[in-house]
């Protein structure tokens, strides 16, 4: 049985340019980047906990991360502008994805 996936925003500040950038790299292989340090993911709980682990390597005391749980109604009701908002946050993203 899969497990159940849900809509997570992660936010973080990370306060030197090497650490962002693997945080950075990170974020972009589970989500998809809706502002400058902002990221949605649909994950399951276990890929969450995968998530926090790899960040936490990466990350320093001094850095900020804040991850936020979306129910689906609530990722219904996401309002967005710009290059987001052609993606609905109400369906099933793309398993995997080729970057270039």
């Amino acid at each position: 049985m899969a497990e159940r996936r849900q809509w997570w925003l992660v936010t973080y500040d990370v306060r030197e340019p090497k650490r962002w950038r693997l945080v950075y790299r990170v974020l972009r292989g589970v989500g998809q980047r809706v502002q400058y340090s902002v990221f949605r993911a649909r994950l399951s709980e276990r890929e969450l906990q995968k998530l926090r682990w790899e960040l936490e390597k990466r990350m320093d005391p001094a850095d900020a991360l804040m991850i936020v749980p979306l129910c689906a109604h609530c990722a219904g009701k996401v309002v967005t502008r710009g290059e987001v908002e052609a993606e609905a946050w109400d369906v099933e993203p793309p398993r995997w994805q080729i970057i270039g």
